[in-house]
């Protein structure tokens, strides 16, 4: 989320409201700058002056307040606005949306703005259940604003069932979905990630230290951008990103199965893991116990699932690949961009500061048959944005 993005953060009168204030104050952390509109009933649980204190702007709720500069607030709200999220949402309000009814300052802005905007229902069971309400968001969907389902859990009432406020990370997450660019809309990107583990015994295995951060923040930035994500993984301690396939394997030959299962109905496939080279050449059925003297295990090299990539892709299909080098970074990286026949390698080196396994930043550049594009230190999420908007270049 941009710095000053101007959010208009709809409130209306359920219980839920309180966790309104919540997602105020990280929405203005985030960098928006949030103007909080509230019904009516809304004002009944929660405080207006909770939220000028939390927005540092004022709240607005009569359509006809006379104590503001003068303008045509909801017109002027409405022009201004670049999200419109309405959290929670009770069905009541959800009925005047669906319908295009406008008798407050909520439903009147709301009717106006032309922004995206994201309704999140909160209510008890049987009205959210009910074939009405569920008309009333079925209408809303089908004129492009996007409804967060609610979650599951105890209600209000003291009922056990579904209505609840989606979580704040959640409603963040949607947010910033509904403010990013959908240039992948419609397309399928397939990402891997994280680290392999093969195995010597069954106690012992050969690993990296990858963490998956890299393709768990590009899995990331491509839904966000509107794409269908399929994110093969290695074994990691990482939460998936809402909304994406998640296809764990542990072995570098499961992932190479993973990856020829998903190529035929890819796009993009970007191959952030950190795939191992070999494997002991036959693993222990049992644990192997320590003797005096030393021990040697023989190891096989493993499939290179890049190359294979690069062999297997149909046309149309963009193919990235990654380098981890710790010298001779971009010799090495060219060397692989020209043998693995894929169309851009990110590489990026391990004694860089801000680079490496585990941290939230990344240095890299990008080697392309065009020359090398070298990169500041970047959020990994930022870096994955950037790798994504190469790989849709390449798509033509």
């Amino acid at each position: 989320m941009k710095k000053g993005t101007v959010v208009l953060l709809g409130v209306t009168g359920g219980i839920a409201a309180y966790k309104a204030a919540q997602l105020c104050s990280d929405l203005v952390k985030a960098g928006a700058c949030v103007h909080v509109l509230m019904t009516a009933n809304a004002t009944q649980f929660v405080s207006p002056l909770t939220f000028e204190t939390l927005s540092g702007n004022k709240v607005s709720v009569d359509t006809f307040d006379r104590l503001f500069q003068w303008k045509t607030e909801h017109i002027s709200l409405a022009k201004a606005a670049q999200l419109f999220l309405v959290a929670p949402a009770t069905a009541n309000v959800i009925a005047k949306m669906a319908a295009g009814l406008a008798d407050d300052m909520l439903t009147t802005t709301f009717l106006a703005a032309s922004c995206p905007k994201v309704v999140a229902p909160a209510m008890n069971t049987g009205m959210l259940d009910n074939p009405a309400t569920q008309v009333n968001l079925r209408v809303l969907e089908e004129r492009g604003i996007r409804i967060v389902q609610p979650e599951t859990g105890h209600l209000a009432c003291g009922d056990e069932g579904r209505g609840r406020l989606a979580s704040l990370p959640v409603l963040l997450e949607e947010a910033e979905r509904a403010l990013a660019p959908q240039d992948l809309a419609g397309r399928q990107v397939v990402i891997t990630a994280g680290p392999t583990q093969e195995a010597i015994d069954p106690v012992r295995y050969i690993t990296n230290h990858s963490t998956g951060k890299m393709g768990y923040q590009t899995a990331l930035a491509a839904l966000r951008r509107g794409a269908r994500v399929t994110l093969i993984s290695g074994p990691t301690s990482l939460e998936p990103p809402m909304g994406a396939r998640l296809v764990k394997v542990t072995s570098a030959a499961q992932m190479f199965q993973a990856v020829q299962e998903a190529l035929p109905t890819a796009d993009i496939v970007i191959k952030s893991a950190a795939v191992a080279d070999y494997r002991p050449l036959q693993a222990a059925d049992h644990k192997i116990k320590k003797k005096e003297g030393d021990l040697s295990i023989p190891l096989a090299r493993t499939d290179d699932i890049l190359a294979w990539l690069g062999e297997h892709r149909r046309p149309g299909q963009a193919v990235i690949g990654f380098s981890m080098e710790t010298d001779d970074l971009i010799q090495n990286s060219s060397k692989k961009l020209e043998k693995k026949k894929v169309d851009m390698i990110v590489a990026n080196s391990l004694t860089q500061e801000g680079a490496g396994f585990g941290g939230d930043t990344n240095v890299a550049c990008f080697l392309t048959k065009d020359g090398v594009e070298q990169l500041p230190k970047l959020s990994k999420l930022e870096l994955g944005d950037r790798i994504l908007t190469r790989a849709l270049a390449f798509l033509g």
